[in-house]
């Protein structure tokens, strides 16, 4: 039940976001946007970090000063894998009009989904790593701390359903069907999730490798997509405070939940 709930709760975050285009009559204010960027920013690098990089080099602890490699391996496989992504998936970033990718024939609004998915993918991968890591009983990797992962994701998709229904509703669509794709956008999350969890028993061996790539990939998203969403035009010092407030909410929570299933086990 933890796990079905911990893989649907990123879904759910996305979806309230996107549901605020039933609220807000007129597109999100660049203030407002480049804080949620900046927020989203810091829950994710907390999350890599905390949650997958640092529980990657506890695994390989044994090796002593080589604990680093599978961690440093993995994750620049995850920012190569995104990267290679990228450049064969057709897409478009909010707030730009330059696609992105090989050319295509597909609208705009089919286009921003997609480059919605390719920063989803990550997401959901973490979620279902962890998840994966604290079934095997992985060191440093609890039930909690996994559902932490996923709620802090969550928290940050709520920011991101709005950034994402909004413009699709400025783009001429119904509130409905802004609504639906930005909710759709993170569907690849909980699917993404649930295949790491079935292909655990085949993992383990990996799964080092494959916490420090799902870091890799996230970090890729907050350089390439994130921070200069956030950071250019006015106001960018409100990206900065937002990612501190998400960088330490995440933090916090890693920590928090882990330190709570330490006491509860004991």
């Amino acid at each position: 039940m933890a796990l079905i709930l911990g893989l649907l709760i990123p879904l759910l975050g996305t979806m309230l976001g996107a549901a605020f285009v039933f609220f807000m009559k007129d597109g999100m204010l660049p203030r407002v946007q480049k804080s949620l960027l900046g927020f989203a920013s810091g829950v994710m690098v907390a999350a890599s970090v905390w949650s997958l990089l640092i529980p990657a080099m506890e695994m390989e602890e044994v090796r002593g000063a080589w604990s680093v490699l599978p961690a440093a391996v993995g994750f620049l496989m995850g920012i190569g894998f995104l990267l290679v992504l990228d450049e064969l998936t057709p897409h478009l970033h909010i707030g730009t009009d330059k696609p992105e990718g090989p050319r295509s024939h597909l609208s705009r609004t089919a286009m921003l989904a997609l480059a919605v998915t390719i920063h989803n993918l990550p997401e959901g991968m973490a979620v279902g790593v962890v998840f994966a890591g604290a079934e095997g009983g992985v060191a440093g990797l609890t039930l909690a701390s996994a559902l932490a992962v996923s709620i802090g994701i969550a928290i940050q998709n709520v920011p991101e359903g709005a950034i994402i229904s909004m413009p699709m509703r400025a783009e001429g669509n119904s509130k409905w069907r802004s609504f639906l794709i930005g909710s759709l956008s993170g569907a690849v999350e909980p699917l993404g999730g649930l295949a790491v969890v079935l292909l655990a028993s085949l993992i383990t061996p990996v799964l080092p490798y494959m916490l420090a790539f799902a870091a890799g990939a996230m970090f890729y998203v907050v350089v390439e997509e994130l921070i200069p969403e956030a950071s250019e035009g006015e106001h960018s010092n409100l990206s900065t405070i937002g990612f501190a407030v998400g960088f330490v909410l995440m933090m916090v929570l890693d920590v928090v939940a882990g330190q709570a299933s330490s006491t509860l086990a004991c």
